[in-house]
């Protein structure tokens, strides 16, 4: 019921837009088609860079030890 009373209020609303201001026309459905087609060029070339990305963690143990042995002591 509310959502009848929201929609009939709009509708004079609607009329009262010149509509020659409010639609962005074929200039603006390119400039977003050509936005689009290059956000999905850039995640395609992401993708082929991070498969390639090759990252090894060192083991934790062997770090700890260098780091206590180099710390001074405070006794």
């Amino acid at each position: 019921m509310m959502s009848s009373l929201a929609a009939t209020q709009l509708v004079p609303l609607a009329e009262e837009l010149d509509k020659n201001k409010v639609t962005p026309g074929v200039l603006g459905f390119i400039v977003f088609a050509v936005i689009g087609v290059a956000v999905w060029f850039l995640m395609k070339s992401m993708n082929r860079h991070m498969k390639r990305v090759d990252f090894d963690e060192e083991p934790a143990a062997e770090a700890a030890p260098a780091s206590s042995a180099q710390a001074p002591k405070t006794s």
